[in-house]
Parts: structure tokens; sequence; C-alpha cells
């Protein structure tokens, strides 16, 4: 949030916490700061939904801070995991937590805050920073730990969302945020990332579209850039841009997934070579800042969360979306996921990537 700390610290500020380190440590460094915390946890499609309520509770005990729990399952199944599914069954590899932040956590979420919580801010353990404020913009940076920066799950953010979020771990590394754990009085264990898919968990994606949508698999030959046939599969929907392993197809050097083809439900493959490209179509591009900014210019982009970001131009295109040229190729790039941009450690837009 953009304002004054002592300004945000003298509101009432929600946090949306999960029960684990990060946001547990949001929501005792927030109260610490003298900010009047309630805790809220949103109850999705989470597996283990009980479990998680009771650590979640726990926390809130402790910390001796009000929790409500929110039933958001209906509306996340709608807008998060039936997008989920249909993109694979299209043959696109989506990213449910950048549209999961855009309409469900910082959307319905935020909006059951400010109207049946009256508060002012809605607080998130991610590792990223908001400044501005409502005469300037608000702008989204990356958090100050590159290892944990989480700024590109949030470049569908909106201005409206940025003015009333708060991302107190954004200026802190993820060994300060286990030190101040462990001050506050905080159980918590130097443990693997969480996964980013809540809803999976232990299930491959494979098998739980399969349980959640039988019928739909429908098999189709394994196709090599000239049209050749030299393998059959089960469904182009347990395929990703740039697989290696599960395709069963010995050579001397490996084949891999060049593309998915919905039309004839095929999977194209080809060498390492055929996996790197230079420009990138998006048919469609959110900007941060509300208003598209003036094209050409070259800026930095992930084409993946855990992908360095590389030097590209923009170029408008005739039907709104824009082309990004790479000055290097990049390899595996994935109709699907998302092109986030950055100036500095500024996001300023991103678009979903097209085939």
């Amino acid at each position: 949030m953009a304002e004054s700390i002592d300004t945000i610290y003298q509101k009432k500020i929600v946090v949306a916490m999960s029960g684990g380190v990060d946001s547990s440590v949001t929501a005792a460094l927030l109260q610490r700061q003298g900010a009047q915390v309630q805790g809220v946890f949103m109850a999705l499609a989470q597996p283990d939904l009980d479990e998680q309520v009771r650590r979640v509770r726990a926390v809130a005990d402790f910390l001796q801070i009000p929790l409500s729990v929110v039933d958001l399952a209906e509306p996340f199944q709608r807008e998060v995991i039936d997008y989920f599914c249909a993109s694979y069954f299209s043959g696109k590899t989506p990213n449910p937590c950048v549209v999961c932040n855009r309409t469900i956590k910082c959307g319905l979420l935020l909006e059951q805050v400010r109207q049946s919580f009256g508060a002012e801010l809605l607080a998130t353990g991610h590792y990223a920073r908001v400044s501005g404020d409502a005469e300037t913009g608000y702008r989204l940076l990356q958090g100050v730990d590159s290892k944990k920066d989480q700024s590109y799950f949030l470049g569908l953010l909106t201005q409206e969302q940025l003015a009333h979020l708060c991302f107190p771990l954004g200026g802190f590394r993820k060994e300060q945020v286990y030190e101040m754990a462990a001050e506050f009085g905080l159980t918590f264990h130097h443990t693997p990332e969480s996964q980013d898919i809540c809803f999976l968990k232990q299930s491959s994606v494979g098998e739980f579209l399969a349980s959640h949508f039988p019928g739909q698999e429908r098999p189709g030959p394994m196709l090599t850039r000239q049209g050749k046939e030299l393998g059959r599969h089960e469904g182009i929907h347990r395929y990703t841009i740039g697989q290696r392993r599960g395709l069963g197809l010995p050579d001397a050097t490996p084949w891999y997934v060049v593309g998915l083809d919905p039309e004839r439900d095929a999977v194209l493959i080809g060498k390492d070579a055929d996996l790197w490209q230079r420009e990138v179509l998006l048919p469609h591009v959110h900007w941060q800042s509300g208003e598209p900014p003036f094209l050409p210019r070259v800026c930095m982009v992930k084409i993946r969360s855990r992908h360095p970001a590389s030097q590209a131009e923009i170029t408008p295109q005739d039907n709104g979306g824009v082309r990004l040229t790479f000055a290097q190729p990049q390899r595996a790039v994935t109709p699907g996921q998302f092109a986030v941009f950055y100036e500095d450690d500024i996001v300023f837009g991103c678009g979903e990537i097209g085939k």
C-alpha cells in the first residue's frame, strides 16, 4: 500500500490467512505495528480443507485476532477450476494463480472485506509491493527478494484493487520472515514451498482432469512438424510445451512436445531446436495503469513465473493485442501462460500468450 506507514497501521486491515508462515507473519507484523487486524480464510476447493481451517484457527487464536471463514467455493469452481480444465482440453497450459488473484483473492474476497467487514485494506503474504496514490496512480513492484518475488502472479490486478491491497512482506527476504516468525513465537520450519496450484495437492494434472471430467479424454496421434505419425497419446491435456518425459519415443536425440493441436487432437513433437522462438503474440493485454502506454517500447518480459526476464520490444497489433520480439530466442513459449512486462522493478502490463 502506498500510504505512509503510520497511516496504514491506523486502519482496520483484514489478512488473508492460510496457516502458513507468510500469511501468519503478515498478520503478526501488522498487529505489532498497531493495526486493527482480523483474519479471513477462503474456503475454496482445498482437498484438506478441515485441516487447513484448524491450522489457521490455531494461528489466529495464538495472535488473539478474530477469524472468519468465507466460502468462495462456487465462484472459485466457475472462475478458476473451469478455466483451468477448459484451457488444458483446448491445448493450453493455464496459470490458475494469476486468474485467482484477479477474480477471487483480490476480487471477490477484497469486495467482501470492504463491504462485510468494514475494512479499508486486504493484506496478503505475497512477496510484492505497491507504491503510488490515487492521484498519480498505483504501481505494482517486485518484492525485494528476487527468489521469492510473486509480482508475476499479480499482473492482472487493477488500479481499484491495488488501492486497497497491502503486501507487508514485499520489503523482506524469506529468511527474515522465518526470523520474524520465531520472534513472534510462531513455530514454522524451513519446509519446501507449498504447491502453487492449491486444488491439485498430490494429484497430477492428468489425474485431476480425468477424475473431474471423465469421458473427455480424446486419444490422438503424435505428429512431427512434417505430419509423420510416430506414436499415439491418451489426450492433449496430459502434455505441455517443452515436455520430454512420457513420450515413449526413443531416438538418438530426445523428442519434445513443441505444439498441441486440439482440432486434430494431435501432440506435435520435435527436437530441441524446434522449441526456440523470438516472436510471441498476445491477443489481449492488461495495462496496470488502466491506459495503454506509448508503443512500441522495449522492456523486460517474463514468459513464466520462474523464467528469467528477457528483453523484448512490444509492438501493437491491429486486433488490439501486441507482438513481443525478444532480443534473444526464448525456449518453450507456452500458450496459456502469461507474459508479464517489467520496467526496472515495476510491473506495467501482462497478457496471456496466444497460439
